[in-house]
Formats: structure tokens, C-alpha cells, sequence
């Protein structure tokens, strides 16, 4: 076994010098950084409030629209034009013009400065419900007070709570812990696919070079091919650490270079639901800062630890690479043609891509579709990590782990038999039955 550390070498260091090694490492924690910090700075943005200069031209709206957190309304006198130039020296964020006479349900939005995506439809709900209340009066001659206390008694609200196995209920966030789910089980489905190939790809190229005859020579098929896989594997391992130390050195360098940039830091979900059900509804969807940093907001944003996530997706993509790269390795040593090859990987492949598919569809994490998926280690390791930001039991990610170790095992086995036969097997096409007596006969 003493040359097996040769090849991996080999392998390793071919990889890594190449430029696209060193592209992908570098653009890699940068894009990683973008989607942990874009939706904490989304939301903090969205709490910023909004100062709207109202410049009503029917004065049916005069001191009627409702401030909120996020909107601050103002009736300031001057006409448009001079109202249009207070935006833009930034007195305020926007300019709304509602037109006069018939035309009093229309209006214009005049800003300067881009304003959050929903202050349209939140400005529109307010004057559909003036319009409404001024109908009620004039048309139907309803006491609005009346009207308005029925309907406050008739309103229903619901807070959303997840609770673990011990009892502990948190503010759910389906629909961000499924965003994350589905980016870490797309990573996990490209990772493994690519250096997966990358083996596939390289035993094919040595093969047909007569390369291999040389090496094998000299070494063990199986010593080969060990050489082969871990060499590939401590290229993807090398570019995961450096990314991860990438990503956590971005992030300390945004806090170091912009310390104002989230002044305040996010309530937990368990302080908002401690306080009040109502605050946690009202709260929901966005980040409330106070007195922290950027990385204490992340924290808080997310509802699920990291160090879970990277631990499980380390895992996940070191197996399952190494499960599917010996199935790779060992069709590899059997083929001579790109075309052939891709025949006998299909069936391999599928089962990867139908988690994929089963992940990008499916709308609830936790069905039992989903949950056998994750299961099943050739379709775990992406399933599981798109469950994971949602929480799975640990008696269910232990035997997923489990089965796939034992079946990294097998594969590994398998394909040891095949490839000491295939290796050195040219100008005859190989099937699945011509497989299985090798594999018999080995």
C-alpha cells in the first residue's frame, strides 16, 4: 500500500493546479456569503420606515391614510413639483399623487431612491379600505364606528409555532428553512455528481491512453483506484474547509467594515413568543433589530444552528461522493467510449436526480415521500439535507447515516471486483449482465 499515497498525490495535485480549481474556490465563498447575508439584510432593510409626502388633489384622502412601522404618511403643503424635489433631497422616500374628481381611486408613486417592493400593494390596501369606508357612508348611510366594531370582534388572527420533542415551541419558518434546504441539497447533488465524473472521467482517460496498463504494473487494481477516489476526494474536501474559512472571514470582514450596517440585533423567536403570540404574528415575516452586530443577527434570523448544517453536509457530501465515485469508477474501468459510459451511469445517476426533482417539487419537507428519500442512501444524501433546516429526529439521521456508510461499503466492494477485470478489458462494449459475472467470477 506504500504507493497508493503516490497516486492520491497525483491526483490531487493535478487538480488542484488547474484554473478552474482555483475559480470555482475562490467565486464559491463569495456567492455562499451573498445568500446568508442577503435575506438577514432584506429584512432588515424592510424595517425601515418609509416617509410618504401625500399630495392629494381630491382631498378625499386627506389625513385618513394609517401609519404603520413601515409607513409614515405626511400631508405637507406646496405643489407636486416642489414635493417631487423634497424626494430627492431626500426629505422623503416617496411621492404619492392621488388624482382629483372621478379619478380619485387612481394615483401616482414618484420616488427617487428604489422603495421596498410592497409598499405599493400596502399603500393600495389603504385606499381601497378609505374608498370602502366613504362608500359605506355616503351610498349606504352606515354608522362606520358600528361597522368597525363588528368587524374587529369577527377578525381571527394564528401564530404559527413548531414544537420539538421536549415541548419547545419556536416561531416556525417553513418557508425560509425550505429556501435553505433546497440550496443545501442542490450543492450536495452538484458536489457529488461533479467529482464523482471528475473520477469517472479520469479512469476512462487512462484507460484509453494505455495509462493505466503502465500503473497497474506497478500497483494493485484496487490500490488504483483507492488512489483514484481519495485523491479526488481531499481535492473536494481542501475546496469545502477553504471555502467554509472564506465564508465566516467575509462575514467577520462586512461586520469589521460596515459595524453600522445591522446597528441592531434580531429578537429570538423564543423572546417574541414570550412576549406576545400577537408580536411573533405581527413579526413573522421580518427581522426586529436591537443592539447587536451581523453576526448575532444571522443567528437570530436563522432558526437552525449552522454547525448542524456543515457537520451533515460535510458528511453527506464526503459519502455519498465516495459511495458514488466507486459505482463511477468502477462503470469507468469498464468502457472505452463517452458514450458508453453514460449508458451504464444512468441508472446509477437517476436515483440522484430524482431526489433533486422529489426536493425542487415538493412543498412539504416532512412528507413520507420525502422522509424515505432521505433514508435510502442513494438518494439521502440530497434528501436529508433539504430536510435538515426544518429538524429530523436523530434516530432517523442516524440510520440514514448508518446506511449510507454501509452501503459506501458495498458499492465499494462491487466495484473493486469489476474494475480489476475492466481496467485492463478493451474494444468490447460492456454491459450490466457482462458486469455481473465479473463481479461473480472475482
Amino acid at each position: 500500500m506504500s504507493k497508493v499515497p503516490l497516486i492520491i498525490a497525483r491526483e490531487y495535485l493535478a487538480r488542484t493546479k488547474k484554473k478552474s480549481f482555483i475559480i470555482t474556490t475562490i467565486l464559491m465563498p463569495i456567492l455562499m456569503a451573498l445568500l446568508v447575508i442577503l435575506p438577514v439584510y432584506i429584512s432588515y432593510k424592510s424595517e425601515r420606515e418609509v416617509t410618504i409626502f401625500v399630495y392629494d388633489e381630491s382631498d378625499s384622502y386627506l389625513n385618513k391614510f394609517q401609519n404603520t412601522d413601515k409607513m409614515k404618511f405626511v400631508y405637507p403643503s406646496g405643489d407636486l413639483a416642489l414635493l417631487q424635489k423634497q424626494c430627492i433631497d431626500g426629505q422623503c422616500d416617496v411621492v404619492l399623487q392621488i388624482l382629483g374628481g372621478s379619478q380619485s381611486n387612481l394615483g401616482n408613486l414618484y420616488f427617487y431612491h428604489e422603495p421596498p417592493i410592497s409598499l405599493q400593494g400596502n399603500i393600495e390596501e389603504q385606499m381601497d379600505h378609505i374608498i370602502f369606508d366613504k362608500t359605506l357612508i355616503d351610498t349606504f348611510h352606515i354608522d362606520l364606528r358600528k361597522y368597525n366594531t363588528i368587524k374587529q370582534h369577527s377578525k381571527s388572527s394564528l401564530v404559527s409555532l413548531q414544537i420539538d420533542e421536549n415541548g419547545k415551541a419556536e416561531l416556525s419558518t417553513m418557508q425560509l428553512n425550505r429556501v435553505v434546504g433546497i440550496i443545501c441539497g442542490f450543492l450536495i447533488y452538484f458536489f457529488v455528481y461533479l467529482y464523482a465524473n471528475q473520477v469517472l472521467q479520469s479512469t476512462m482517460e487512462e484507460k484509453t491512453n494505455r495509462i493505466a496498463e503502465i500503473i497497474i504494473s506497478s500497483v494493485k487494481p484496487i490500490q488504483f483506484m483507492m488512489g483514484k477516489i481519495i485523491g479526488i476526494a481531499l481535492v473536494g474536501i481542501t475546496q469545502f474547509l477553504i471555502q467554509i474559512v472564506a465564508v465566516v472571514l467575509i462575514l467577520f470582514a462586512v461586520q469589521m467594515v460596515t459595524p453600522a450596517f445591522f446597528s441592531e440585533n434580531t429578537l429570538s423567536q423564543s423572546e417574541l413568543i414570550a412576549t406576545s403570540p400577537e408580536m411573533a404574528l405581527a413579526d413573522s415575516g421580518d427581522a426586529i433589530f436591537q443592539n447587536g452586530d451581523l453576526m448575532n443577527s444571522i443567528s437570530a434570523y436563522y432558526s437552525f444552528p449552522f454547525s448542524t448544517i456543515i457537520i451533515c453536509f460535510f458528511f453527506y457530501f464526503l459519502f455519498g461522493y465516495l459511495m458514488y465515485a466507486a459505482l463511477f469508477a468502477g462503470v469507468g474501468s469498464a468502457t472505452d467510449t463517452e458514450t458508453d459510459s453514460q449508458q451504464l451511469i444512468l441508472p446509477i445517476s437517476i436515483p440522484l436526480l430524482l431526489s433533486l426533482i422529489v426536493v425542487l417539487s415538493t412543498t412539504n419537507m416532512q412528507s413520507e415521500w420525502v422522509r424515505w428519500l432521505s433514508i435510502i442512501p442513494f438518494t439521502s444524501p440530497v434528501a436529508m439535507m433539504f430536510r435538515l433546516p426544518s429538524g429530523v429526529p436523530v434516530w432517523e439521521l442516524t440510520v440514514s447515516m448508518v446506511l449510507l456508510l454501509v452501503f459506501w461499503i458495498l458499492s465499494l466492494w462491487f466495484s473493486a471486483k469489476v474494475y480489476r477485470t475492466g481496467i485492463l478489458m478493451y474494444g468490447k462494449k460492456t454491459t450490466w449482465k457482462e458486469l455481473w459475472k465479473w463481479f461473480k467470477t472475482n
